[in-house]
């Protein structure tokens, strides 16, 4: 089976690993993505997403956080520190900064990132093939509101400084318009048996890799069918700050909801199929009646065997849209 996922970083690293059980050693994951949460940092390419899934996969993730190295130090946090460097609201540990600074020689010696990923990827053995959305640079950014004025920050400095505590205006996925799909992005959608969406952030990571042009496309005409999991349970996100950026394009944080941002492809939209998780089941109809397959079905990650099984239920509807 060729399955191919689009993500963000936590809560799709996560999906991912559930997924790679479920399925076990023999089929085929590509997983695309997303890089506008990429940054520089202290003259370092930094890309949480595509670290955050390569660490998770690996085995070498800090379990507790989601992100960044198990046993982490942060040795040159505090030198940075003590030289009043900036940004000082944004920590890179001890074993983190070796993938950085291997990435950015990589990237200044003229590889693209999507070479430079395979090449990092090659010591942490993820089982599955890991792809940036785009080799071009694309940057989240969001407009915020404090004092009557408004500015755009990185994304960031929106959640990590910021805490997402001023509301968002807008989100804009900057150069996404001038991106093209990195290789193989548009090859692992075309030739799929099935197609993911994993329970990331709508607007700034499966949104933001939607953005890139001939992403969409490539999604709307696939042979394959196309499944999203729902990252809203009840009246909120699993974790992050997708009611506020949700907010900024007018969608409510609902799983409906976020079926209906994504649409349907019998319109104009993306989804073949819906999981929300069991305490949804009411809106199961609502997303049903825009023509999207839906079910509801557990969708807490507590634990890779839970998480093997929500990514079951993912396949499993799948194969029931491809039956219909």
């Amino acid at each position: 089976m060729r399955i191919t996922v689009l993500t963000g970083g936590i809560g799709g690293a996560r999906f991912l690993r559930g997924l790679r059980q479920a399925v076990g050693p023999a089929s085929d994951i590509t997983v695309i993505g997303n890089t506008g949460d990429d940054i520089d940092l202290f003259g370092l390419r930094v890309c949480p997403d595509l670290d955050t899934v390569m660490y998770t996969l690996g085995g070498g993730i800090d379990e507790e956080q989601g992100w960044g190295r198990a046993a982490e130090t942060w040795s040159a946090k505090a030198e940075l520190a003590a030289y009043g460097a900036e940004p000082d609201w944004f920590g890179l540990g001890d074993k983190d900064l070796a993938t950085h600074l291997v990435r950015t020689r990589m990237l200044a010696a003229g590889r693209p990132l999507s070479a430079v990923t395979a090449a990092l990827c090659a010591r942490w053995q993820p089982g599955v093939r890991l792809l940036p959305m785009t080799d071009d640079r694309v940057e989240t950014r969001i407009e915020v509101e404090r004092d009557g004025s408004r500015r755009t920050v990185h994304l960031q400095e929106y959640w990590v400084k910021l805490r997402a505590a001023l509301p968002a205006r807008s989100v804009v996925a900057v150069g996404a318009d001038k991106a093209v799909p990195a290789p193989g992005v548009l090859d692992a959608l075309g030739s799929a048996d099935v197609i993911l969406l994993a329970p990331s952030n709508p607007v700034v990571s499966i949104g933001t890799i939607l953005a890139v042009p001939g992403i969409r496309a490539a999604l709307a005409t696939a042979a394959a069918p196309v499944v999203g999991l729902s990252p809203i349970i009840g009246t909120g996100p699993v974790r992050g700050m997708a009611n506020q950026v949700l907010q900024a394009v007018g969608v409510a944080s609902t799983a409906s909801a976020v079926a209906g941002f994504y649409g349907s492809r019998h319109d104009t939209g993306v989804l073949d199929g819906w999981l929300v998780d069991s305490c949804d089941a009411g809106q199961v109809a609502r997303v049903e009646a825009s023509g999207i397959v839906c079910r509801a079905v557990p969708l807490w990650m507590t634990d890779v065997a839970t998480t093997a099984s929500m990514a079951q239920e993912a396949l499993l509807l799948a194969k029931e849209v491809r039956g219909a």
